[in-house]
């Protein structure tokens, strides 16, 4: 008999939390397990990646805070044996559901950012480290992506290391790289560089502008993304004369051509957990260079082979990688340079094996 698994996801925006989950869930083994998702709105560009045999509910709810007795119902409903979540805020109100649901009901929670990043902004630290240690003491398993993160959820916020399972970003590299038929990027000399991610304090644009802007750098940089810091990042990038230099074209739901058509992917997060855009570039054949900040691009540069993955301070060592690198000359993407370990197969077996009876 198979198992059923309950995925419960925020949305299908394109975040790298839930294209972790939809790939752990379009790929587990069926004569194993019965996968079905809850959603808290089933809004978003990449619920076209969720298998269409799978079963969705979407719960037509914005906000976690209001949706408690919808999830609840949800999982009542659906019968699960397991619930795998993400995310720490939709983590808590699904552990809160566990008392009644019975014993018999197996819960993972999937940490998708470092904790002490996410107790800043959200709940204060006192009331997260609190939350985490009595919620998370709940669950059957606690999934990070990366070692950092696990030290973080031990150290400081009271995660009893004994639930805690480092299981690696599974990576679809074969559909990845299918979907480029031909590599894309700005016309004319010189480097060319993609950024991916949120216009957000966290994914530090500022200081990738304040970079090129104090080091002159020979380039040309297009950043895919939207969000709150849009209209600071217009006015830097004019008020630094590098309107011709950085570009913001937005969200784009399938950047990947212009990732393989890049002479690099930038990384210049503040924080990250494991930056899944690092991941899908090496896939495509394509190099990184990221700040030492961005989460554990450390671990990811362990297992990658030397130089796909160049870690710079912010300013002119960083600037000095982006010079450094050699300039595309091929119109199709690269041979992959993801690590054997971020493989789809490869990792979520390693998701099959924590969820075995």
């Amino acid at each position: 008999m198979t198992q059923r698994v309950t995925f419960v996801l925020p949305d299908f925006f394109a975040g790298g939390a839930q294209r972790v989950l939809l790939t752990v869930a379009n790929t587990l083994d069926r004569a194993r397990f019965t996968p079905g998702v809850v959603v808290l709105n089933g809004q978003g560009p990449w619920r076209d990646k969720l298998a269409s045999a799978l079963p969705v509910r979407d719960l037509n709810r914005d906000r976690v805070r209001t949706a408690f007795p919808a999830i609840l119902r949800a999982l009542r409903d659906e019968k699960p044996d397991i619930v795998i979540s993400t995310m720490s805020y939709l983590n808590f109100a699904v552990l809160a559901c566990r008392p009644w649901l019975g014993g018999n009901v197996r819960f993972f929670v999937r940490e998708a950012n470092t904790p002490r990043s996410i107790a800043k902004g959200v709940l204060g630290r006192n009331a997260a480290r609190l939350a985490y240690a009595m919620l998370y003491s709940r669950a059957n398993g606690v999934i990070s992506p990366s070692h950092l993160i696990a030290r973080e959820l031990s150290r400081d916020f009271g995660v009893p290391k004994g639930l805690i399972s480092v299981l690696r970003n599974p990576v679809d590299e074969e559909a990845l790289r299918a979907g480029v038929k031909k590599t894309r990027r700005v016309a004319g000399p010189g480097h060319r560089f993609v950024a991916v991610g949120r216009l957000s304090r966290q994914k530090g644009y500022d200081g990738l502008v304040r970079t090129i802007a104090q080091y002159r750098t020979d380039c040309h940089v297009v950043i895919f993304g939207d969000g709150p810091e849009r209209a600071r990042l217009e006015s830097m990038i004019g008020e630094t004369g590098l309107k011709d230099r950085i570009e913001l074209r937005g969200f784009d739901p399938d950047p990947a051509p212009w990732v393989a058509g890049a002479d690099a992917l930038l990384l210049p997060s503040l924080w990250e957990g494991l930056p899944n855009v690092a991941l899908e570039a090496l896939a495509l054949g394509t190099p990184v260079i990221a700040a030492p900040e961005a989460g554990a691009i450390d671990e990811i540069a362990a297992e990658a082979r030397k130089g796909a993955v160049r870690v710079a301070q912010m300013g002119e060592n960083f600037a000095a990688r982006m010079e450094a690198t050699p300039i595309r000359k091929h119109q199709m993407p690269q041979p992959s340079m993801l690590p054997g370990v971020f493989r789809k197969s490869v990792a979520t077996k390693a998701y099959e094996e924590l969820l075995r009876p």
